[in-house]
């Protein structure tokens, strides 16, 4: 009989679960988190509302493991890449990481100073969980938004992503270390030494042995391998934390770090993503709001009033800090920065839950800082985007490596359809500079030089040069910075297939000749359509979250536009109306200039 009653609450949880984003999408609620829609929806079925669900074995062991790969998603969310590849490039404005890195010490200081003032008033034994809480943000609310704006990549939107980055990951940090001093004993704090050393070695181990086929193997997740060696580690750091006295959570979220630094295919993330957040950590949101008892909140005079009090030191502790960075962006831009960096959802809802359960605060101070981050969560995504605009996306930049008769006329085409180009050559080289081509001049061409002057700046970079082994080896340099735009230039066939199996784009002059005439010979239509510079055919890559997981007949924007494929990794889809488009597919779309252009606007 308790098993059929968990089975029960069980489907209940599933289908809420199913429906909440079709209902966001039908009434048009983008501006409402998922997350936050299951908190709601689930307080609704729970204690506070209808009370439809219990509490059972089953969905406390379902919500605990989505708490545990919530975490773990929170860490996998840190792209060191766009710190590494990004923040050394030649910007307007300040160095986005110096600029983010005084934003967080400033949140910080004033963290601390607001938790002393919650002390002084009574509201709390301690300041430092506070502090703690107060100083995070929410990199699952942070993201979308930026991305929705189109503010990802521009400076602007790096420095903010940099400071949710770095605020995620030094109070994941804090907390772990706050939860081993309370224990008062000096074994803890050793054992989360221990622990953090543990990590390290790992990923030393990990980064050593990812060499070779296996690790390539590993890493796009080939035949479900990377799956199982992902949760693996995941299980592994969760085990060690909790028989080291650390929280498991903490474990989930640096393993989730450490397979961030590996640069998994996104695909791949793509996957992982795709079911935490289709199965377990719905179940962990929705069951936040079934334990949640509104109506006993407010029956504590105090508890009613440390809600507005403690709402309104998260957003004192991220908008004075901000204010930095109106000296570069404007203070409108500032003050919108600080209202987004106001979101606090995941970390605060778990320290809360950890510090719960631990006896460190009771179940009404723990419902209040739920009911706060799901407050902040509805308030900082609306005024955020009244008070920053949608970015116009930045004319994509390309860099050639090489000037030769094969780079220089095909740069004055890209020149003509509005990207910025800059072909990078020696004194070897024998392209012209009489002011027709976009050429800079270097003395040679290697990867230092090309570093100094440039080159690993763009959007795309193609290694055009002569040099097959160069273009190789600049190639392989680029990925490294986090470069995902590469292609090749590859004449010998054993070496093109080498790179191919690697993951490059590969052109051959000779090899695209004789498919060239092939195709003049025998599909002279399909490659005039492929060819015309009218562009009718284009491709679109799904950026936009809004998109993710949506069926193609569900998108009212495709008018005359005709989709012809969808690529997906290493594979494509030939679509129909009931083809789920997820984010980072590539859509080769064919129809009216306008309709492409809009297609283009809205997904990515």
């Amino acid at each position: 009989m308790e098993e059929h009653a968990s089975f029960t609450s069980l489907t209940i949880v599933s289908a809420i679960a199913f429906v909440i984003p079709i209902l966001l999408q039908q009434l048009k609620l983008k501006f409402l988190p998922v997350v936050v829609a299951e908190i709601i929806v689930g307080l609704l079925v729970g204690k506070s509302g209808f009370g439809l669900i219990s509490e059972d074995s089953w969905l406390e062991l379902l919500s605990m493991f989505g708490l545990i790969y919530l975490m773990f998603l929170s860490g996998l969310e840190i792209e060191f890449g766009q710190i590494r590849s990004k923040g050394t490039r030649k910007r307007i404005g300040p160095n986005p990481l110096v600029a983010a890195s005084a934003a967080c010490v400033g949140i910080g200081v004033v963290s601390y100073g607001l938790a002393q003032a919650l002390l002084l008033m009574g509201f709390v034994s301690e300041p430092y969980l506070p502090m703690i809480m107060i100083a995070t943000v929410s990199l699952g609310v942070v993201v979308p938004v930026l991305k929705e704006q189109k503010l990802i990549e521009t400076p602007f939107g790096q420095t903010i992503l940099l400071v949710s980055v770095i605020a995620d990951f030094v109070t994941m940090i804090m907390l772990a270390v706050y939860i081993s001093l309370r224990s008062q004993s000096v074994s803890s704090l050793v054992l989360l030494l221990v622990f953090f050393a543990l990590v390290v070695t790992v990923y030393i181990f990990i980064k050593r042995s990812a060499k070779g086929k296996f690790a390539e193997l590993v890493r796009r997740g080939t035949s479900q391998i990377g799956t199982r060696g992902v949760f693996a580690l995941l299980l592994l750091f969760v085990v060690l934390s909790e028989n080291m006295g650390v929280e498991n959570i903490l474990g989930a979220f640096l393993a989730g770090v450490i397979l961030s630094l590996l640069s998994p295919d996104k695909s791949f993330v793509h996957q992982l993503e795709s079911f935490g957040y289709g199965f377990l950590i719905p179940i962990f949101f929705i069951m936040v709001g079934v334990k949640l008892d509104v109506w006993a909140l407010l029956s504590d005079w105090q508890i009613v009033l440390f809600i507005p009090v403690f709402l309104a030191a998260v957003y004192i502790s991220k908008l004075v800090p901000s204010l930095l960075l109106g000296y570069w962006f404007g203070w409108k831009k500032a003050l919108g920065a600080g209202i987004l960096l106001s979101s606090t959802l995941s970390l605060v809802i778990a320290a809360a839950t950890v510090a719960q359960e631990l006896g460190i605060i009771d179940a009404s101070m723990q419902g209040a800082l739920v009911l706060v981050a799901i407050l902040t969560c509805l308030i900082s995504p609306v005024y955020f985007n009244r008070l920053v605009p949608k970015a116009d996306k930045p004319p994509s930049r390309i860099a050639i490596v090489g000037a030769n008769h094969v780079t220089l006329p095909v740069s004055q085409d890209l020149m003509k359809d509005g990207c910025l180009v800059d072909i990078f050559s020696s004194s070897v080289d024998s392209g012209p500079d009489d002011g027709r081509f976009p050429l800079r001049q270097v003395d040679r061409l290697d990867i230092e030089t090309l570093e100094e002057a440039g080159a690993f700046e763009a959007d795309v970079l193609v290694c055009g040069s002569m040099d097959e082994t160069l273009n190789l080896e600049i190639a392989r340099h680029a990925r490294r910075l986090g470069i995902e735009r590469l292609i090749v230039r590859l004449e010998d066939p054993d070496l093109a297939a080498h790179a191919q199996e690697e993951g490059y784009t590969v052109f051959s002059t000779l090899y695209s000749s004789r498919i060239l005439l092939k195709g003049l010979i025998d599909h002279p239509s399909a490659l005039r359509l492929i060819t015309q510079h009218d562009d009718s055919i284009q491709e679109i890559e799904v950026r936009n979250p809004a998109y993710n997981r949506k069926l193609l007949r569900m998108i009212p924007f495709v008018g005359n536009a005709l989709v012809l494929r969808v690529y997906r990794g290493e594979s494509f889809i030939i679509p129909h109306g009931s083809t789920e488009i997820n984010l980072g597919d590539r859509l080769l779309v064919s129809g009216s200039g306008d309709h492409l252009r809009q297609m283009k606007e809205e997904f990515e």
